[in-house]
């Protein structure tokens, strides 16, 4: 039987650092974790992880490497970030321990979920912030809250093992017991952007903003696969309609 902690992955995303990948890797490894995935990082395979991970090699050398985060997390139902500050768009922000029982849950529902881990000077940006459905905010010391991101990872890494040891997360996770992966809800995203477009609803505004605020609501919303049919049905006769009005009425 597959363990809960077998379905979370820890993501970081565009690292500056070869040391903090090692360091990372050793940190989820003392917590029970083992899956540490890589987006775009600037310097792998190097020496520097492989030293700083001091007994996590295994993790190391099992590294995913993606070029892009939508790869990384495409078959994901949880996708949390790890954010700082809020960004241009409101993102539900929970403790590293509601977000560890939130993690668990999904875990033991059979979901695969996805911690993300900024850049080291920038963090996670806007772009890669709307691919979660929650940011996880560590509430340090506002007079002095930069953390180094293996730091980070420890944190979140340290909750999910306590909350696993407590034994008391069931499956009862993330809305929606069949809810489309990231890849799904990513296909849908594209459609409902060309769909904006086609039926001239921005009429002057920011397409980009308004994609953001939609992104949120249909996340929140958690839509399951046969949802998102009915959804891509809608959009779809929504195109073909607005295609019609741009021919005219037929002579």
């Amino acid at each position: 039987m597959t363990s809960p902690l077998e379905l979370v992955r820890v993501v970081l995303v565009r690292t500056s650092h070869p040391g903090n990948i090692g360091s990372a890797a050793r940190a989820i490894r003392t917590m029970g974790l083992h899956r540490l995935s890589l987006v775009a990082p600037e310097a792998f395979p190097h020496a520097e992880a492989s030293a700083l991970a001091a007994g996590a090699g295994d993790v190391v050398d099992a590294a995913a490497v993606h070029a892009t985060l939508p790869e990384a997390v495409a078959d994901c139902r949880l996708v949390l970030g790890a954010t700082a500050r809020r960004r241009g768009v409101v993102l539900e922000e929970l403790d590293p321990r509601e977000a560890a029982r939130r993690v668990l849950g999904a875990a033991r529902a059979g979901h695969e979920v996805a911690l993300l881990f900024g850049n080291e000077r920038s963090g996670l940006d806007n772009d890669e912030i709307k691919h979660c459905h929650a940011g996880i905010t560590i509430p340090a010391d506002p007079t002095y809250s930069s953390l180094n991101v293996a730091q980070a990872v420890q944190v979140v890494a340290w909750e999910v093992r306590m909350a696993w040891l407590e034994h008391r997360v069931e499956a009862e996770p993330v809305p929606g017991d069949a809810r489309a992966d990231a890849a799904a809800m990513e296909q849908f995203f594209a459609h409902l952007a060309r769909t904006l477009d086609a039926i001239d609803f921005h009429k002057g505004r920011s397409p980009e903003r308004i994609l953001q605020r939609l992104r949120r609501v249909f996340l929140r919303a958690a839509p399951d696969a046969r949802e998102l049919r009915v959804l891509h049905g809608i959009l779809a006769d929504a195109m073909r309609m607005a295609d019609i009005a741009r021919q005219g009425p037929v002579k």
